[in-house]
This record gives C-alpha cells, structure tokens and sequence, in this order.
C-alpha cells in the first residue's frame, strides 16, 4: 500500500500562485507514475498533470498547460505541483495519486490510479 499526503492548498486571488505537496509513504518502491487530479462541486474529478518514475517525463491537461509545473523529488519522496497564473475556474479539490507501472494512455484516466490521497482544497477569488 501506499499513502499519500497532500498539503499546500488555500485562498488565492486570480493570478496568483500556489504550491502543493504530496509526501508518499508506505510501500513507495510501488509509485512509479504521480499525479494530480482536481474536483470541482457538480463536477468529474479532472486530470491535472503526471510524472513518470522512469524518466521524469511530465504531462499535463490542457486546461493546465503553460501554467502548472510538476515535478517530485525521489529523495524525499515528494510529489509537487506548481501553480501560477492561477484562474477562478481552478477551483477545486486538488487530489494526488500514484500507480505502479501504468501506460501513459491511461494517466488521463482517474480510474486507473489506485492511490489516492484525502486532497486538499483550492480557491481562486476574482
């Protein structure tokens, strides 16, 4: 198993920046893709941004791109997502997740991560 801790949310005005944290414990050897998923009130859980364990590699949603970062630190066990130029519409859940080995088609898809952390809540004011 694995557990994962999500830590960095809070209130931010439109434009402004934010930097969440995942700590992942337990049996990390088995995390080897992270990611981050948002859900928003009425909403399905949206894919974020992911990292491959193998080669760092980093993909992010649409709605995402340009202005989130991700990135982990192995060391520490970390998994970080960076977000600038934040929007209203960001608003949301923020959710970190972990696989063991999984096809990069599938990081789109909330249900083929099997950890998941409690998340931690974002909102941006207009």
């Amino acid at each position: 198993q694995v557990q994962l801790v999500e830590s960095g949310g809070g209130l931010v005005q439109a434009g402004g920046s934010l930097r969440l944290s995942c700590v992942a414990s337990g049996r990390t050897f088995g995390a080897e893709a992270m990611g981050w998923f948002r859900q928003a009130p009425g909403k399905k859980r949206e894919f974020v941004s992911a990292i491959s364990d193998t080669r760092g590699t980093t993909y992010y949603g649409d709605s995402v791109k340009g202005r989130f970062i991700t990135s982990r630190d192995t060391t520490k066990n970390t998994l970080y997502l960076q977000m600038n130029s934040l929007k209203p519409e960001d608003t949301a859940v923020y959710y970190c997740a972990a696989s063991g080995i999984l096809a990069v088609k599938y990081y789109e898809n909330p249900d083929q991560w099997p950890y998941w952390g409690q998340g931690t809540q974002v909102y941006v004011s207009s």
